[in-house]
């Protein structure tokens, strides 16, 4: 090792930007995930080979390599930062105090309507935390995007990540009164059929399954929707302008029932509720931003308009939680 830059810079933090560019794939992406520039980003990945005295990644115009060297140094690097993050956890007088920046993924619709609420609620008990609120329906990469967790609403077969079950979310079937006026009362579940469809293909696309509410009997009828969207924003919308039924999240309509420009088509059959999970990557470590994050959507998700407490039926097999 060069002695004469061992002061250049913080060790924990080149070797952070380190991780952050061979789990990000690119210096220009670890770069972003960091919110610095690509020049910075290579400077201190130089410092890091000049303090080794080795080289650990081989670069050209588009590939980019570890060494062998820089796969060690990476196995390395992963060890000593979550050993660090332990470590100021355990002694520092602000343990419990979670700080820093947690990033978060959300779906678009929950995430910005539901969720500000209890997003609010966590900046407000940790004031010296910030989020990042990216919304998008679809699970992250973790690694690659630098997100830390992730709310989710489905169900999850991805069994790289921790999933904590945090509540479920009712799905009932309406329509819009002039959309009703053009066919016979709906009064069984058959005549359900013979409606135009609006289809969040996130969930369901070409068949309907209800369940009856007090015996769980299924009933499932195929499709051919007039609009197939996954945005479920679109499909209240179309609802309202009367192109079609549509299975929606409770939530998403309630003050459309009450002004009645939406109805509920026969109550008692409702689609299987959607369980809302929070997301996150194994880790030895946790830092506490995202352990205290856990623990307050654990207790304020079923409380929030429009979710329940899971019936047992929703609840997955059991998984590892962040301690």
């Amino acid at each position: 090792m060069n002695k004469n830059l061992s002061s250049s810079g913080d060790r924990i933090s080149l070797l952070h930007t380190f991780v952050r560019i061979v789990e990000s794939g690119s210096l220009s992406a670890a770069a972003m995930q960091m919110t610095t520039s690509q020049p910075t980003i290579s400077r201190r990945l130089q410092t890091l080979e000049q303090l080794l005295g080795v080289k650990l990644i081989q670069r050209t115009t588009h590939t980019m390599k570890l060494t062998d060297d820089g796969e060690r140094c990476y196995r390395h690097a992963q060890q000593l930062i979550e050993n660090w993050q332990s470590m100021e956890d355990d002694i520092s007088v602000v343990r419990d105090e979670p700080v820093g920046i947690l990033r978060v993924r959300a779906p678009h619709a929950f995430g910005q309507d539901q969720l500000i609420g209890p997003l609010g609620d966590y900046l407000r008990r940790y004031p010296q935390t910030s989020v990042e609120w990216t919304l998008n329906d679809h699970s992250p990469d973790f690694i690659v995007e630098g997100i830390d967790c992730a709310i989710h609403v489905g169900p999850v077969s991805d069994p790289a990540v921790v999933a904590v079950l945090l509540a479920e979310v009712p799905r009932i079937v309406v329509a819009s009164p002039a959309l009703l006026a053009q066919f016979p009362a709906m009064t069984e579940v058959a005549d359900l059929a013979q409606l135009p469809w609006l289809a969040l293909n996130s969930f369901y696309r070409n068949e309907v399954t209800l369940n009856h509410i007090d015996n769980n009997q299924a009933y499932h009828f195929a499709i051919a929707p007039r609009i197939s969207t996954d945005s479920l924003y679109a499909v209240r919308k179309a609802a309202l302008n009367g192109l079609g039924a549509a299975m929606v999240s409770a939530w998403l309509v309630k003050e459309d029932l009450a002004q009645g420009e939406l109805q509920q088509l026969l109550p008692q059959w409702q689609a299987a509720p959607l369980p809302i999970y929070l997301l996150y990557p194994y880790a030895s470590y946790y830092p506490a931003r995202l352990r205290k994050f856990l623990e307050l959507m654990k207790e304020v998700m079923p409380g929030i308009t429009g979710t329940r407490q899971p019936e047992a039926r929703s609840v997955p097999r059991q998984q590892k939680t962040a301690k």
